[in-house]
């Protein structure tokens, strides 16, 4: 086996080792704080769409200031973007524990923390995505950006579960003050890398013409079109889980550990999915791996929302896990590997607005339904989306069409 066909090749490069050990902590704290902030948030005010507005309060942003972030990183020196957003969230998550343990909190307060968060991980997003292929050689990229998904899906499946049992003992709160102190291992990793390699070019044109460059290379090139559309189809659709998730742990399983439980359970699931990953992309095309993990997911969804009991609930989420990281590391592959290098941010930048966007705007279109209608019915009629736009868009955005090229030029 060649060094690029290991899944595990990436980590003999220590900066790629230290940022992604040190990125499994703080997606643990990210984890136990989505916890939080969706199960204070039932406790708070148990209407579905004040729930499923946690989620569009949290990708909201990225849909408002992914674009101008990512051509910040791709004119200022991303390391530095990087030490200031995480500082960013790490005053966020520290000032909401602190209002969380001293009673102040309320249902709109929750959302405003939630969008001020949101506001560090937009800014964020581009420039950390931006760093995979600086520290790693290029031919063991693909591997790179599975690991990073094994190592958020090993926080996914950690952080859920652990937030969870905090909460039952304690107060979300804690997992707010917990989560500010998991940046921190992410800031001491960066204040110490220094780039190898050629540095990054210093801006000196014009920062408008720059953010226009980004926006037409997403747009004009039809390979990184195919991706932003079928991202973007499956985010919508697939955010009814996320969004719901909340509210079927506590009117059918009643506390939340069972909801860290079934939100660990995905986390398992996508570890296990990693793990089948390399299999999957040597036997199958991508379009029917996507199109394999787009049905499975939409039809565990479906049956997570009708589950008669827990061990259900819990292998329906485990299914959904491995076709989650299954079809969402195609994506990933292709929208980091097909941009040429001095647009990699701003490429970036536009398939996480799209991706995000979607993410928010289908929480909030779940979420109003299910109050109009029931919550099964808004994740059955999620489902059925899925199915047939992942079915329409295969046809008319094929993937087999975008290579992943690399530096080609931009016409």
């Amino acid at each position: 086996m060649s060094e690029s066909d290991s899944p595990w090749a990436p980590l003999r490069y220590r900066v790629f080792r230290r940022l992604w050990l040190a990125s499994i902590g703080s997606n643990i704290g990210t984890w136990m704080h989505t916890v939080g902030a969706a199960w204070l948030m039932t406790t708070l005010a148990p209407s579905p769409l004040l729930v499923a507005l946690v989620q569009t309060a949290n990708s909201l942003p990225v849909f408002l200031l992914s674009i101008p972030a990512g051509t910040l990183a791709d004119v200022v020196d991303r390391r530095k973007v990087l030490l200031v957003t995480q500082s960013l969230m790490l005053a966020v998550a520290a000032t909401l524990g602190i209002v969380t343990l001293t009673g102040h909190i309320g249902p709109w307060s929750l959302l405003a923390f939630t969008f001020a968060l949101g506001l560090g991980t937009s800014l964020n997003g581009p420039a950390w995505a931006a760093t995979a292929p600086e520290t790693v050689p290029r031919p063991i990229l693909p591997a790179a950006v599975a690991l990073n998904s094994v190592g958020f899906n090993i926080s996914r499946a950690v952080g859920p579960a652990l937030g969870g049992a905090i909460i039952a003992m304690s107060n979300p709160g804690s997992v707010f003050l917990l989560n500010a102190a998991s940046f921190l291992g992410v800031i001491a990793v960066l204040a110490r890398w220094r780039p190898e390699g050629p540095e990054q070019v210093p801006f000196t044109g014009d920062v408008q013409a720059a953010l226009k460059e980004g926006v037409d290379y997403g747009i004009r090139t039809p390979e990184y079109r195919a991706i932003l559309v079928r991202a973007g189809v499956f985010s919508f659709t697939a955010s009814a889980l996320w969004a719901m998730l909340p509210v079927v742990a506590s009117r059918n399983f009643g506390d939340s550990a069972g909801y860290g439980v079934l939100l660990g359970c995905i986390g398992a699931g996508s570890v296990t999915g990693a793990t089948l990953l390399g299999n999957f992309r040597r036997r199958f095309a991508p379009d029917q791996v996507i199109l394999c993990g787009t049905v499975t997911f939409a039809c565990m969804s479906a049956a997570v929302s009708v589950a008669g009991n827990f061990p259900a609930a819990c292998a329906a989420m485990l299914l959904a896990g491995v076709a989650w990281l299954s079809t969402m590391s195609l994506f990933n592959v292709a929208a980091q590997a097909t941009p040429p290098a001095r647009l990699r941010a701003r490429a970036l930048a536009l398939y996480l607005l799209v991706f995000q966007g979607s993410l928010a705007v289908g929480s909030g279109l779940w979420g109003w339904l299910a109050s109009r209608t029931t919550v099964p019915a808004s994740m059955m009629a999620a489902a059925c989306v899925m199915i047939a736009g992942g079915a329409i868009a295969r046809w008319k955005w094929p993937l087999e069409a975008a290579p992943v090229a690399g530096d080609k030029a931009f016409p």
